[in-house]
């Protein structure tokens, strides 16, 4: 199944799974290539992330939109919420995708 189906399915639990693991994500798509090489998608990611705190209003840190979700009993749940979370995952991961596509090929050269 593909990355984009999974997440447009996901519950709760597997939002925070992919936004507790983008810090770690972000540093393998870097590897050894410089984060200010891709300075414009970083911070594209973390406006994801500022977005996603921003509607449960929490820090805007991964990680605390993580803990967030978790924290959130599952009938405080509305589908609007979810919906949008789910579109910040998805792009961020796309982000993900391009910031490893740029130092892979920075590292070609």
């Amino acid at each position: 199944m593909c990355e984009a189906a999974q997440v447009s399915g996901s519950s709760p639990a597997d939002l925070a799974v992919a936004f507790r693991s983008l810090n770690r994500r972000l540093r393998e798509s870097i590897g050894d290539g410089s984060e200010a090489a891709v300075a414009g998608p970083v911070g594209e990611l973390r406006s994801h992330v500022e977005a996603a705190a921003s509607l449960l209003g929490t820090a805007p840190d991964a990680g605390a939109v993580a803990d967030a979700i978790t924290a959130r009993r599952p009938d405080d749940w509305d589908q609007s919420t979810l919906d949008e979370l789910r579109r910040h995952a998805l792009e961020a991961g796309s982000v993900l995708r391009r910031i490893a596509a740029a130092t892979e090929s920075d590292n070609d050269d």
